[in-house]
């Protein structure tokens, strides 16, 4: 069955990823009553070490994300060698799929959300080079999913489209983040319905309505407001904690199969309150109740 999991993204994003970060994550997940947690193994760590470390707060490995800009700053040959270390370490701790994605694209950064400077030639190239990493990520024993990121290259309705259904469920399945569909302007609901059987992961993730683009531009703030991603999500008011925006969960749950053997990861980029722990214990008491009966008890 599945488990509800947590990602310290906003531990490190501004301290780092360093041990004592990551101790104060790791306690505040025990105490809150998360058992799995996105594995990101640190470079001095055995899988071996970072399993028993984080087995000491009650914490087992949960689907982690390799993330590629997928252009022409990186070289095919060079993305397949790091996906194939990356695997290495995730089979390692007994996971058998990954996240893949792409998020720094840098006028996307600047103007996220809207397809900024959208290039054909550039898309081509990246589902291609996409393609290859996950070959490679297959090879290894680990099952690639796309997940859907804003700023990246991969970020509007058509791009990701385009990358799902050129490369086929035979070498990308789906692992799709609420709050970035929605940000983007796609209704997670019925995209994840239209992906539902290639679908092997989540990030659970809301979204405020203060920045949404498009059919949102009657929001608070003017909709697509100027910001960049990073002056957007240091504002506090783009994302929310689970059940506090927009993202219709309701609809989303619905939209998963009843099947569905991946986690839920819980992923609050920047807490819309001040304590991170705070912020975690709101959004695993949503889920718990939110997701009774297709979670570990």
């Amino acid at each position: 069955m599945s488990r509800i999991a947590a990602n310290p993204i906003p531990y490190w994003a501004s301290a780092g990823k360093t041990r004592e970060v990551f101790d104060e994550a790791f306690n505040d997940f025990h105490a809150i009553g998360f058992t799995a947690v996105k594995a990101d193994v640190p470079d001095d760590m055995t899988a071996v070490d970072y399993r028993s470390w984080i087995g000491r707060y009650g914490l087992a490995p949960s689907l982690s994300l390799f993330n590629s800009p997928f252009d022409d700053t990186v070289t095919v040959t060079g993305e397949v060698e790091k996906a194939k270390a990356f695997a290495g370490t995730q089979v390692a701790l007994g996971l058998d799929r990954t996240m893949v994605s792409s998020m720094a694209v840098p006028a996307r950064i600047e103007q996220p959300a809207v397809g900024a400077g959208f290039d054909e030639g550039r898309l081509s190239r990246a589902i291609d080079m996409c393609g290859e990493v996950c070959r490679a990520l297959a090879a290894e024993g680990l099952r690639p999913l796309h997940h859907s990121h804003v700023g990246g290259v991969f970020e509007t309705e058509h791009e990701i489209t385009r990358l799902l259904d050129e490369l086929g469920a035979d070498v990308i399945g789906f692992g799709p983040d609420t709050g970035h569909l929605r940000w983007a302007g796609i209704d997670p609901a019925p995209f994840i319905e239209r992906y539902a059987d290639r679908l092997g992961g989540i990030h659970i993730k809301d979204v405020f309505p203060d920045f949404l683009t498009t059919a949102d531009s009657d929001a608070a703030d003017g909709g697509g407001a100027a910001g960049s991603y990073r002056e957007k999500t240091a504002s506090k008011r783009l994302w929310a904690e689970p059940g506090l925006g927009v993202v219709d969960f309701d609809a989303v749950l619905a939209a998963i199969p009843a099947d569905y053997d991946g986690d839920f990861m819980i992923e609050v980029d920047e807490p819309s309150v001040d304590s991170k722990l705070e912020s975690h214990r709101m959004s695993f008491a949503w889920a718990r109740k939110a997701l009774a009966g297709r979670i570990e008890e």
